[in-house]
């Protein structure tokens, strides 16, 4: 059946990632580690559907101060066509000189890290996002699709693709479509793989920098689900210290456990 066959292909993605990304996991999940426990910020950036894994890293339930969303609702679509709506995004993330504009706003310093989602890596935004952040010192880590990356002509002036311009490039293992499966007949295919791959990598990220700052003796300040049971005013608690981090414009240490 149709819905078995998606399954069966996404586990296979995910296997994948599992048996040839881990160590370039680890590295990036390392470098995350002492970036937080130095005080800088794991910035996170994404336009269009690759915006997705970076709303599901910070915040939500199980992630913690240290991970800073960089967020403009025009490379965000909430419209399908018309003003927000896709045609005009799709536009917009390949005029070149936008994302400089967007960094102006936030202090990066060589303590911070940026990690960068782009399925197909080819785009304006995701690839200056990288080299402007690479200018103040920042190591970038991407998550693409690699096999894209292989075979597509580069589009950016500086015949650049994002693994190009990445400390720790991270394949998704998702075929240059994304879509992955066929139905007879037809020579579209449906059900994109590349927001799975994306939020599991996402989440392996902070698991495995969660762990690493544990082990450091430190302790995140964690965004939870209010079924933990810890006191009702724990996730005010997290966005008051977010909101002094930010107004004060530098990170600031995890406490020692």
């Amino acid at each position: 059946m149709p819905e078995l066959e998606y399954l069966t292909r996404v586990t296979d993605i995910l296997n994948r990632i599992h048996e040839t990304q881990k160590d370039k996991i680890d590295s990036a999940a390392k470098q995350f580690a002492e970036t937080i426990a130095s005080g800088g910020r794991v910035y996170l950036f994404g336009s269009g559907h690759s915006v997705i894994p970076v709303l599901d890293i910070f915040p939500r339930y199980g992630s913690f101060i240290g991970f800073y969303p960089i967020y403009d609702p025009r490379l965000m679509w909430f419209n399908v066509v018309g003003p927000g709506g896709a045609r005009e995004l799709l536009w917009l993330e390949q005029c070149e000189g936008y994302a400089k504009v967007i960094l102006s706003s936030y202090d990066l310093t060589a303590q911070d890290s940026l990690l960068v989602f782009s399925h197909g890596g080819l785009n304006a935004a995701p690839i200056e996002m990288a080299i402007e952040a690479g200018k103040h010192g920042v190591r970038v880590v991407s998550v693409s699709s690699h096999s894209n990356f292989r075979q597509a002509a580069a589009k950016h002036s500086s015949g650049k693709k994002l693994p190009d311009v990445s400390d720790i490039a991270i394949d998704n293992c998702v075929p240059p479509e994304d879509a992955l499966i066929a139905a007879d007949g037809i020579p579209e295919r449906y059900a994109a793989g590349s927001t799975v791959a994306a939020v599991s990598i996402a989440m392996t990220l902070v698991a495995e920098t969660g762990q690493r700052l544990v082990s450091r003796g430190l302790r995140p300040s964690t965004f939870v689900s209010p079924n933990v049971g810890l006191p009702p005013n724990h996730n005010e608690s997290v966005f008051r210290e977010y909101m002094r981090n930010v107004l004060r414009g530098s990170g600031e240490k995890p406490v020692a456990a």
